[in-house]
């Protein structure tokens, strides 16, 4: 009789204690590490459906509109990948285009440059050559120019 009440006042509560904590604590964890925004999402769809099978609560028909959205989540989600692909696509490749006529442009620009000849400027304070003075006529050496000498002769 004492091992009879040992196991059933003390070994039995011990172990539903046991079993109830792997269910409700380690189990339940487990399951919330594994659960994402995804999956709760696919399951709302779920519980419309069986809300709306259960006859004695009325679902309006956008609840059910909703459900069938969230149903459809996936697909919606691709078409709407496919929208922004396309569109980092176009982006990228006007970005292409930029960069392209930029290299060009550039190109271009150091194509022309040696022949402004920027390069072989003179210093500021670099000597010039003295200028060469233009060669004089007999009408010039004279003191006055000819025209003087004949007045005063």
């Amino acid at each position: 009789m004492k091992q009879w009440w040992r196991r059933w006042t003390y070994e039995v509560p011990l172990a539903i204690g046991d079993a109830l904590w792997e269910v409700l604590v380690v189990q339940l964890a487990a399951l919330l590490d594994r659960l994402t925004v995804r999956k709760v999402i696919a399951f709302i769809p779920v519980v419309i459906l069986v809300l709306a099978y259960y006859h004695r609560i009325p679902i309006p028909p956008e609840l059910v509109l909703i459900g069938d959205f969230l149903a459809y989540i996936d697909i919606f989600s691709v078409l709407i990948l496919l929208g922004v692909l396309s569109r980092v696509t176009t982006i990228l490749f006007v970005v292409k285009q930029a960069a392209a006529r930029i290299a060009t442009f550039v190109g271009n620009v150091a194509a022309h440059l040696p022949r402004l000849d920027i390069r072989h400027r003179r210093q500021r304070g670099a000597a010039t050559r003295p200028h060469r003075a233009p060669d004089r006529s007999d009408d010039d050496r004279a003191p006055h120019g000819a025209w003087a000498q004949a007045a005063f002769a």
